[in-house]
């Protein structure tokens, strides 16, 4: 008896003068990702913070926890962040038809058909994913046969990339669709003087309005099916680019209502409601909600043409994409923000509108400044334009996985010369120094490690080409990892509370099996996330 009072009392008497705290993570390879890209053993944490990061010694001998996490020498890196994505679009995506990797518009049609059974009762029948690079003969569908099966129920099924639709004779009757109608920034499909169902770039706007809007109880499990979906890829943080205020208002009371967790940063739309409440009130912030950029859209997707490029494309003599507004649309509306906190986020795809506006950007930023202002995706760049980004501190936003999915058939679009511009992520990087990655989900797979294995290799899951897609463009592991981390976060004001896991931060971080700054190339997409850290807590 006297021997188990001793020991007792030996670990009270350790414990005292130390400090509590709620977690300690020790025996661990803690990447901090700090500006030395310091390599740590332990982290203590307290109240959703993390108090201190040092040596197993400094911070077992200093604090008590009242949880203690033995890591076993895995990895521990801070949660990934996603600069480019559309959170609320991916959990709308999940309750739709999944068209994702089809290999023919009948497969296509037959996962419609077998949802369409499943869920009689929906009004209008949505889906998206497909891709008609994929399919046979490459070209767009028609919607004759979508038309046979659905007369009576409107159908509207969206590309991968977000970028063109096809919607049969119900959906487009119930917008008001003809034959011969133009649209700015658009295109109606006709073949032969008939609808064909395409409708590319705000060529779908119309039908999208006539759906209904969710209800409270769909539109929070959307949300929350997307996060559990994100903390389980070990994602903490999400940029949503393109948001209406009353989707802002519906997040801002999930998350004080504790229905929802994940911390999101979130681009508004481009249109005039969203500019006439927002730009009166200023930008929001709350603890894991901050509205501090308006996406603006210059031009479509390269894989559905709608990519606006200086000369044409090399499949589609005479043709060159479109802008998606007037010009003096851009300029007009930069003028306005620039003398305001809000970031203009831009998607620019083909070199045309990457050029239109860098140029506006330069115009109003006059120079080097802190404003942060993005041109999201900045994929395809004339070799004379890429130093309009380092002149105005303008951020390249990009997604690896772009690459490595558009290089099937890129340089059918662009040819060889041209291609040499696009998706170039080392010379994009040299601009600033620095460079947030994103996925663009559910343009592409939410997976973090096909984002990092695309930077790094310029590889698929496939793992092609062998040598890497234009590998002078590779980023490093390191580069990488801030990329989706620190960087990120810096992309969007955030660098002070999230993105590296430095005492006064916030505790978001993720436990690794296998660590990405040492797994093989071939084992990245293996990597699984052991556990997942918000504000300390454990949500996965």
């Amino acid at each position: 008896m006297r021997k188990y009072l001793s020991i007792a009392l030996l670990i009270i008497l350790s414990s005292c003068g130390k400090n509590k705290v709620d977690t300690i993570i020790h025996h661990a390879t803690v990447y901090t990702v700090d500006a030395s890209f310091y390599i740590a053993e332990a982290m203590a944490v307290k109240d959703g913070l993390i108090v201190a990061v040092g040596k197993n010694e400094e911070i077992l001998s200093k604090y008590t926890a009242v949880q203690s996490i033995d890591a076993k020498g895995f990895a521990v890196y801070p949660g990934f962040i996603d600069a480019h994505a559309h959170f609320v679009g991916y959990g709308s995506s999940l309750f739709q038809v999944d068209l994702f990797g089809t290999t023919s518009w009948e497969e296509a049609l037959e996962r419609v058909k077998v949802f369409a059974e499943k869920h009689p009762d929906l009004p209008w029948i949505q889906g998206r994913g497909w891709d008609q690079n994929r399919w046979p003969g490459k070209t767009y569908p028609s919607n004759e046969k979508l038309n046979q099966l659905f007369p009576d129920k409107p159908v509207i099924l969206k590309r991968i990339d977000g970028h063109a639709s096809i919607a049969n004779q119900k959906a487009m009757d119930l917008a008001g669709i003809k034959a011969g109608q133009t649209i700015v920034g658009g295109a109606i499909e006709v073949k032969d003087g008939k609808l064909t169902g395409v409708l590319i770039d705000n060529g779908d706007d119309k039908v999208y309005e006539q759906i209904p809007a969710p209800t409270k109880g769909l539109y929070t499990q959307w949300l929350q099916a997307a996060q559990k979906n994100c903390f389980e890829q070990g994602l903490t943080t999400i940029t949503d680019c393109g948001l209406g205020y009353r989707d802002v208002d519906a997040i801002d009371t999930l998350q004080k209502t504790g229905k929802l967790d994940m911390r999101l940063f979130v681009m508004l739309s481009d249109n005039d409601e969203n500019l006439n409440v927002y730009l009166k009130k200023g930008p929001y912030k709350t603890d894991k909600l901050f509205v501090h950029g308006f996406k603006v859209y210059a031009d479509g997707a390269l894989g559905s043409r709608g990519a606006c490029l200086l000369q044409p494309y090399n499949d589609k003599p005479g043709w060159q994409g479109f802008l998606l507004r007037n010009k003096s649309h851009y300029d007009s509306l930069a003028k306005v923000l620039a003398t305001t906190d809000f970031q203009m986020c831009t998607h620019a795809i083909g070199d045309s509108a990457n050029r239109e506006i860098l140029n506006v950007y330069n115009k109003y930023l006059k120079g080097k400044n802190d404003k942060r202002w993005r041109i999201e995706h900045a994929q395809i760049i004339n070799q004379n334009d890429f130093d309009l980004f380092g002149s105005a501190s303008i951020i390249p936003s990009v997604q690896p996985t772009h690459a490595t999915s558009d290089m099937y058939w890129a340089e059918e679009r662009l040819g060889k010369e041209r291609l040499k511009g696009g998706y170039a992520f080392k010379q994009l990087l040299q601009q600033n120094g620095w460079m947030p990655l994103g996925t663009d989900f559910p343009v592409e797979d939410i997976s973090p490690f096909k984002t990092f294995l695309a930077s790094v290799a310029r590889k698929d899951a496939k793992s092609f080409p062998a040598d890497g897609f234009q590998k002078e463009n590779a980023l490093t592991r390191e580069e990488t990892i801030k990329g989706m981390t620190i960087w990120a976060a810096k992309a969007s004001f955030l660098e002070k509370e999230v993105g590296s896991l430095e005492a006064g931060k916030k505790a978001d971080f993720i436990i690794l099996d296998k660590d990405l700054m040492k797994v093989a190339e071939m084992d990245i997409l293996n990597v699984k996330v052991s556990a997942t850290y918000l504000g300390g807590k454990k949500v996965h």
